[in-house]
């Protein structure tokens, strides 16, 4: 599938690469760029899939908003309001709807990440940077701040500390300093960058992918719920899973001393 702002491939039978290919505009996040994004999940929503690469082009992995929408002089109130409604929520819920996946997403930063592109690789399950990248939430700078969710990931990913540092300076974070502060599953050559996330993701595609779903599931509602509720939403995910046919696998290849096979 080849679009405007994006293309999907499968690097393997079950494994989707989406590249964003708008390098030369920093693969900012217009409406085509959300419209084409949409209708890739879409897509990929009903498919037996065991993980999704995102992944940029160019010098930037994702610089975030279109500046354009917000440059109309003398905006008024409402048009404030039917920006938000019509592209700031669409934004937001587009990224909220990558960490619902039932499978993993890997965001392979290319190169800049920041503002919403540090928002869209915050919204995946794991980032891998190359070397000699950046992402941030540098919003302040332009008067502004992060509106799709990155205050309060980042906030929860590194600490309201360090995130409130990054965040009111405005900071660019080298790769070296994501991953030291647990943002991070790797830091790659750029040139070995798509090769590791196609590494995680083979390690991913061997395990279950009913208990992948699950625990997922159970990391994200930690986050909103409280302790109870938190671990009875475990408790039940984990009764769902006994006796599926992927609890039958691992279990006979645990009694059998052999690698389950859950294809």
């Amino acid at each position: 599938m080849s679009t405007h702002a994006m293309t999907l491939t499968w690097p393997e039978p079950d494994v989707a690469l989406v590249t964003l290919t708008r390098g030369s505009a920093m693969n900012t996040l217009s409406h085509d760029f959300l419209d084409e994004l949409e209708a890739i999940l879409d897509e990929l929503g009903p498919k037996p899939i065991r993980a999704m690469i995102l992944t940029g082009s160019g010098r930037a992995f994702c610089c975030g908003a279109h500046l354009d929408y917000f440059e109309a002089e003398n905006m008024g109130q409402d048009a404030r309001f039917r920006l938000r409604d019509s592209y700031l929520n669409r934004i937001a819920a587009l990224f909220d709807r990558l960490e619902e996946q039932p499978w993993p997403t890997i965001a392979a930063i290319n190169g800049y990440a920041l503002g919403g592109g540090c928002e869209l690789a915050l919204s995946c399950d794991f980032r891998i940077m190359a070397k000699g990248t950046f992402l941030g939430l540098p919003e302040v700078k332009l008067g502004a701040l992060a509106g799709a969710g990155g205050v309060q990931k980042l906030s929860r990913h590194v600490g309201r500390s360090k995130a409130m540092e990054w965040i009111l300076l405005g900071s660019h974070i080298p790769a070296e300093e994501a991953e030291r502060r647990g943002l991070l599953y790797a830091i790659a050559e750029p040139e070995a960058l798509l090769a590791s996330a196609l590494d995680l993701a083979g390690k991913l595609r061997a395990l279950s992918p009913r208990a992948i779903a699950q625990s997922k599931a159970s990391v994200y509602l930690c986050e909103d719920a409280d302790l109870r509720t938190a671990r009875k939403f475990g408790l039940e995910s984990l009764a769902m899973l006994i006796d599926s046919r992927d609890w039958q696998i691992g279990i006979k290849a645990f009694h059998g001393k052999t690698a389950p096979d859950f294809s």
